[in-house]
C-alpha cells in the first residue's frame, strides 16, 4: 500500500524509517520477547532506552549540561499552568507576547495565577503579522517573558528581530516551540525554558518535552500539584509516575533518524527548501493566497485560501483522492493549511504543488 502525504498540523506524520523500525520491533524489542509498550518503565531495559533517548535529544539540540530535560504528561497546554506555578508567586507580573490562538490560551491560563502584561497583540484572534518591536511594551518587573515562537493555526512565526528584542530585556525567556522545535538550529542557552508538545516534530501525541535551566527549579508554589512541579520530574528522571513509555520510545527513534540525516543543521536546509518551494508557488498564483506577512511566515505551517471559497469542498475531496491528506485549515482561521514538519519529505511538497497547479487549471 502506498503511504499518503499527511499534512496534518498534529498529530502529524512520522518519518517513514521510524515507522518501519517501530513495526519491525513491535512484538519483540531487541530480543526481549515483548513490545516496548509492555515493558516496565523501571526495568533496566527501558531505563537504558530512556537514557539513550535523552542523550540523543541533548546531542540533536546541543542542550547545555546545566539544563534538565523533562518528559511530561498533558501536552504543551498543561505547561500553560505549570509555568506560572513554578516561576512566580501571587501578585507577580509576567510578560506575554500575544501572536495568536496558542499565545491567547497561555495568557488566559496564566491569568489564573499571576498578573499578565500583554507586550504586544491581542487585538485580533488570528493576527497575520507581528508588530514592530518598537511598539512593544515590556514590564520592568516581569518575572519572565513568554513567547509562542510559531503559531500553528495561522503559520505566523517570530523572526530573528523579534527574538532579539525579547532577549534584550534580560529576563528569563520561556518559549512554546510546539510546532517548530528542531526545525532549525537554536541556541538553547538563550532560553530559560523551552517546551513543546510531541505530536508535530518529536513523535506521537501523548507527552510534552520541557528543557529547563536548572537554576529555575525548586521555586514552585506550595500549592502546585505534584505532577506540575518541574522539580519532581527532575528528581525522578521524569518517572515519578508511569510515563507515556511508547511515546518516549518513538520520540527516541525520531532523534536517531535526525542524527542519521545530518542533524538539525541538515534538517534546516531541507525545511527551508520545502517552504521556499511552496511559498514561491503560492505567491505567483492568482488562484491561491497566503495571508501571512511574507517576512514572518512559518517554515512548518503554510496557510492559504482559494480565490473561490465555494471550491474548498471539491479541493479537499480531490486532494484526498490524490493522497494528500489533512489540508483543511483550522476552524478558527479557515482556508487550507499544509503542515510540512520535519517528517514531510520534499517529494510531498512537490506532489502538493503539482496538485495545486492541476486544480487551479481545472477551475480557472
Amino acid at each position: 500500500m502506498t503511504r499518503a502525504y499527511n499534512f496534518s498540523a498534529g498529530p502529524a506524520m512520522l518519518p517513514e524509517p521510524v515507522m518501519q523500525q517501530a513495526a519491525a520491533e513491535f512484538l519483540n524489542w531487541q530480543n526481549t520477547g515483548m513490545s516496548v509498550m509492555e515493558m516496565s518503565h523501571r526495568s533496566k531495559e527501558y531505563m537504558a532506552l530512556a537514557h539513550k533517548m535523552e542523550a540523543d535529544l541533548r546531542q540533536v539540540m546541543a542542550i547545555p549540561s546545566n539544563y534538565k530535560v523533562l518528559f511530561l504528561h498533558g501536552g504543551a497546554s498543561m505547561q500553560f499552568s505549570a509555568i506560572p506555578l513554578n516561576l512566580t508567586q501571587p501578585g507577580d507580573t509576567v510578560d506575554y507576547l500575544n501572536t495568536g490562538v496558542w499565545s491567547t490560551k497561555a495568557i488566559v491560563e496564566a491569568r489564573r495565577f499571576v498578573h499578565v502584561n500583554v507586550v504586544t497583540g491581542g487585538e485580533l484572534d488570528n493576527p497575520v503579522t507581528i508588530a514592530d518591536p518598537v511598539e512593544w511594551h515590556f514590564s520592568e518587573n516581569a518575572k519572565y517573558i513568554h513567547i509562542c515562537v510559531n503559531e500553528t493555526i495561522t503559520g505566523l512565526e517570530m523572526q530573528t528581530s523579534h527574538l532579539e528584542a525579547v532577549f534584550a530585556q534580560g529576563k528569563p525567556v520561556i518559549a512554546d516551540m510546539s510546532s517548530n522545535i528542531m526545525c532549525r538550529e537554536i541556541d538553547v542557552s538563550r532560553y530559560a525554558m523551552i517546551y513543546a508538545g510531541a505530536q508535530k516534530n518529536i513523535g506521537p501525541a501523548g507527552m510534552a518535552i520541557a528543557i529547563v535551566r536548572e537554576d529555575l527549579l525548586g521555586y514552585a508554589r506550595d500549592d502546585t500539584p505534584t505532577l506540575l512541579n518541574w522539580q519532581v520530574y527532575a528528581n525522578n528522571e521524569s518517572m515519578f509516575n508511569t510515563p507515556s513509555t511508547y511515546s518516549w520510545y518513538l520520540a527516541g527513534l525520531v532523534f536517531e533518524w535526525l542524527q542519521s540525516i545530518g542533524g538539525v543543521a541538515q534538517m534546516a536546509k531541507i525545511n527551508e527548501r520545502k517552504a521556499t518551494l511552496l511559498y514561491n508557488y503560492l505567491d505567483q498564483s492568482s488562484f491561491y493566497h497566503n495571508p501571512i506577512h511574507p517576512a514572518q511566515r512559518s517554515w512548518m505551517n503554510v496557510t492559504f485560501t482559494l480565490k473561490n471559497p465555494a471550491l474548498e469542498t471539491d479541493f479537499l475531496s480531490q486532494a484526498k483522492a490524490a493522497g494528500l491528506l489533512s489540508l483543511k485549515g483550522h476552524k478558527a482561521f479557515g482556508g487550507m493549511r499544509a503542515s510540512i514538519y520535519n517528517a514531510m519529505p520534499e517529494a510531498g511538497v512537490v506532489a502538493l504543488i503539482a496538485f495545486l497547479e492541476q486544480f487551479a487549471a481545472q477551475n480557472a
